[in-house]
């Protein structure tokens, strides 16, 4: 909204420096971080006295986390909320790519919202069915695919790039939806499994998020995409943007999620921060660099995959309890150690990521 200020600039004052995405990034960076420090208490305090007991506790969970009953949840709507009003206020309005991502944030926020609620009114961890989840995440991701398509350069429609080997372009075909789908679907809910841990998510997806935002700049500048050898994609660049209320957001959520966590996310945060991450991947046609700089989440997802297939088929268990952070906790390693770990992790893939877009 601010970038209509740029109509007042005659070129050389200070309403000029709304033309630059990085200096309204920098601007939505710290709205939507005093967004959380100022909406955080409140917050916390609305969904503590609402809530009653909190988020249910698994009971077959590692025994230590009993001691975290009656912490409220829905704390992804301090995140949400944030990245949403400080997305609207910098970013430009007249493009599709921002539209995009909020409205893949937002409904996979509403998904969440409506799993939280029923864990919380019904005191159990069962919430919104499986099947439905699913099946409303894939009619979102189904709009969200064909809008990005619809968008996309002609030579880039229907095409998967691969990352490293830059001259190369599959074409998908129709395939593509369905794949962009699988993308943002699967991304969502493997933030959903790894949100099992005080501040285990939220950092990761900042991280990764920071990593897709620096590509999004990239690939929607035609010095950048000349010099590293990437498909342009024009307008991308705009979604640096709502990265940068993400990370602000995050970092706001996270002083209030930090061990021992005020508030949890809840899949109100998950699913809408796993579905930007996604939707972020596809606009940009990275969608393979995303299961890099992702890749802690694809192992979380993998892992409870791998347990469920194998106990099927053997009756026995590969992890001693998945989603993989939890098989650590069964091993006796401190929640904090699990959590700084795993933050490592995704910064090193998040390093490989970006290094494959020098790569050729």
């Amino acid at each position: 909204m601010l970038y209509w200020l740029t109509a007042l600039s005659d070129g050389g004052d200070l309403f000029n420096l709304f033309r630059y995405i990085t200096f309204r990034a920098g601007g939505a960076f710290l709205t939507a971080l005093l967004f959380g420090f100022f909406f955080g208490p409140r917050l916390i305090n609305v969904l503590r006295r609402s809530q009653g007991k909190g988020q249910p506790i698994r009971d077959d969970g590692p025994e230590t986390h009993l001691a975290k009953a009656g912490t409220p949840t829905m704390g992804g709507l301090l995140i949400v909320g944030a990245l949403t009003t400080s997305t609207l206020l910098w970013a430009r309005w007249d493009n599709a790519y921002v539209w995009l991502v909020l409205f893949v944030t937002l409904s996979f926020g509403l998904i969440g919202f409506a799993d939280d609620y029923a864990k919380v009114s019904k005191q159990n961890t069962k919430g919104v069915s499986a099947k439905m989840r699913l099946l409303l995440g894939f009619l979102i991701a189904l709009v969200a695919s064909l809008w990005a398509s619809w968008f996309h350069p002609e030579e880039l429609q229907y095409a998967l790039a691969l990352p490293v080997f830059k001259d190369v372009l599959l074409n998908l075909g129709v395939f593509f939806v369905p794949f962009a789908m699988f993308v943002i679907v699967g991304s969502a809910n493997a933030v959903n499994l790894t949100d099992g841990l005080d501040g285990l998510a939220i950092m990761p997806v900042m991280i990764a998020s920071g990593a897709l935002g620096i590509i999004a700049y990239f690939v929607g500048n035609t010095t950048f995409t000349e010099y590293l050898g990437l498909h342009y994609v024009p307008g991308t660049g705009e979604i640096v943007i709502f990265v940068a209320g993400l990370i602000g957001g995050g970092l706001g959520f996270l002083w209030y999620n930090a061990p021992p966590a005020a508030v949890f996310m809840g899949d109100t945060g998950s699913l809408a921060l796993g579905g930007s991450l996604g939707a972020i991947a596809v606009a940009t046609k990275h969608e393979i660099v995303l299961g890099i700089v992702g890749g802690l989440f694809v192992v979380e997802a993998l892992s409870v995959i791998i347990q469920v297939l194998y106990f099927k088929r053997t009756g026995k268990r590969v992890f001693l309890m998945a989603p993989i952070h939890h098989h650590y906790e069964k091993k006796g390693w401190a929640e904090p150690t699990i959590v700084i770990r795993f933050w490592i992790i995704s910064l090193i893939l998040a390093m490989v990521g970006l290094a494959t877009l020098k790569l050729r």
